[in-house]
């Protein structure tokens, strides 16, 4: 398997899981600062490796009338700002061409959303500018055909991929994750990650909002970890009731630490060299 170098940790080949976590949406900068902060002190009491996780703009909300953001500009200021001074690696997803150059030289990680995940001439040009790319995989693709995706992002010579599952649509505003979609989309050779608040999420749920099962977080996360997976992708916030995009599948960050723990244990023994 592709291994992918971010800082002072690998991602990929069997080594331990790695953090993706942060608020679905930058909502202002202190309180990005200080789950960033928060999660960064938490993971190193663990040791497991993390990247900051924050939207700039939600493109793609339910309603018109839905927070979106900040927008790029004020949005990669902020998490520029919390990668120097934090000293940590920060994603954020991208929905526009216009914006790839920029975002390019702030970010560690470059996501391209579920809903652009076919789009070639897009992934192309971030795979073009990106150090590391993460494709969330459409909740409408099978795992196989991931494998297309792949293939276009290494057509313009880029191999530091990842690829985020949270599960296929089932039904009406519902999603199911299949556990066998990780080993096949890793037998693919490149890191994936699941996301496991996404994956509880009831799209379009609410009417002009999406809904969300956060109790169902841990045991979807429990299952990936013990699936082999190479990283847990986790929308976390402080008080998810008030929470300005995706509260219902959002995760209390005090209830982060226990979680984490049964993880971390269930990640190094599924990972432990055979006897």
């Amino acid at each position: 398997m592709k291994q992918i170098k971010i800082d002072d940790f690998v991602i990929g080949d069997n080594k331990k899981f790695i953090l993706i976590a942060g608020p679905c949406v930058l909502e202002n900068e202190k309180t990005a600062m200080d789950t960033a902060r928060y999660l960064k002190k938490l993971t190193a009491k663990l040791k497991i490796p993390f990247i900051f996780k924050a939207s700039y703009d939600k493109a793609n909300r339910t309603s018109i009338k839905s927070y979106r953001g900040p927008g790029a500009k004020k949005g990669l200021t902020i998490l520029e700002k919390i990668k120097e001074e934090l000293n940590i690696p920060v994603l954020s997803d991208v929905h526009r061409f216009e914006e790839i150059d920029v975002a390019a030289q702030i970010l560690d990680v470059m996501q391209v959303p579920a809903f652009l995940c076919r789009q070639t001439d897009f992934i192309t040009e971030i795979a073009k500018k990106a150090r590391v790319i993460n494709i969330k995989k459409g909740q409408f693709l099978a795992p196989w055909d991931v494998a297309n995706i792949i293939e276009k992002v290494k057509d313009v010579g880029n191999e530091n991929i990842m690829i985020t599952e949270r599960g296929a649509t089932f039904g009406y505003n519902n999603l199911v994750f299949d556990v066998r979609s990780l080993p096949i989309i890793r037998d693919m050779g490149y890191p994936v990650i699941f996301d496991a608040t996404h994956a509880v999420q009831l799209p379009g749920g609410q009417g002009t909002a999406s809904g969300g099962e956060r109790d169902m977080v841990k045991y979807l996360a429990r299952a990936a970890v013990a699936a082999g997976v190479d990283g847990i992708f986790l929308e976390v916030h402080r008080d998810p009731q008030k929470a300005l995009c995706d509260g219902a599948n959002s995760l209390y960050l005090d209830s982060l630490e226990e979680l984490l723990t049964i993880l971390k244990r269930i990640d190094n023994l599924v990972k432990a060299p055979a006897r």
